[in-house]
């Protein structure tokens, strides 16, 4: 019988607590959800490790925007591999394409070493490289464990037979796990194909700050709700997918 496993994205202390308290398998951690997610704080990883007992892989992106990175760049990210790796990271989250749209074997390669034996997920970087069918080999070949997708789209619901097409083809050699915009019924059609294992769902929700005042006058985010919710996981949603996921 097969074991389907759940992912969320958490971008904050509450929610990845509660994340794990709701039943969810396995946690991504990171920072900025706005950029679609960075490299988080040391300090989070290491009290998250103290309080939950589920693997946390880490995000390791060291800005927003394109994922073709300097060579100063990739030694942040190699710097952000080993310190978050003593600290407890159970697995890493990245993924290095070169300014043609094309996978950067030899920059992930030399990462995925310094993860030092953890997993490794290439990140949704495969949605913004030029040939996805073409970039499988040299991911494989670089030694990550699976890759997170929509299909090149950026929703599932846009994506979905593309990440069929991908599933189809990595076979066992790799794991394709959806995400972006998933929906508990995705997982229904993901569960037909036998190379179907995991998916990355937000389950994210708004919730109230207890923040009581806001200057009308000053903005520190292009998103001003920031200021007054914070990022939360959606208990309906969670248990939605545990229950799809069976």
């Amino acid at each position: 019988m097969n074991s389907y496993l759940l992912e969320a994205p958490v971008f904050n202390v509450q929610s990845a607590l509660d994340a794990a308290t709701l039943g969810i398998h396995r946690l991504e951690l990171c920072a900025n959800f706005l950029e679609g997610g960075e490299t988080p704080s040391a300090g989070m990883l290491k009290f998250l490790k103290s309080e939950l007992d589920i693997p946390v892989f880490v995000m390791i992106r060291p800005r927003g925007g394109d994922f073709c990175y300097s060579q100063k760049e990739l030694m942040v990210m190699k710097r952000d591999i080993q310190l978050l790796g003593d600290l407890g990271a159970d697995g890493f989250v990245f993924g290095v394409l070169d300014n043609q749209g094309k996978i950067n074997q030899e920059a992930c390669e030399a990462l995925v070493r310094t993860a030092s034996g953890r997993p490794c997920t290439f990140h949704r970087a495969f949605d913004a490289c030029r040939d996805q069918e073409e970039a499988l080999e040299p991911i494989i070949q670089s030694g990550f464990k699976r890759i997170l997708t929509s299909g090149a789209q950026n929703s599932i619901d846009d994506g979905i037979e593309q990440i069929e097409a991908v599933m189809e083809k990595a076979k066992d050699n790799i794991i394709i796990m959806p995400g972006g915009g998933a929906k508990p019924e995705h997982v229904t059609r993901f569960k037909k194909s036998p190379y179907f294992s995991e998916i990355h769902a937000s389950c994210k929700t708004w919730v109230q700050s207890s923040n009581e005042f806001i200057n009308p006058d000053v903005q520190f985010s292009s998103d001003p709700k920031t200021f007054s919710h914070q990022l939360g996981i959606d208990p309906v949603t969670v248990n939605q997918f545990l229950e799809a996921l069976g």
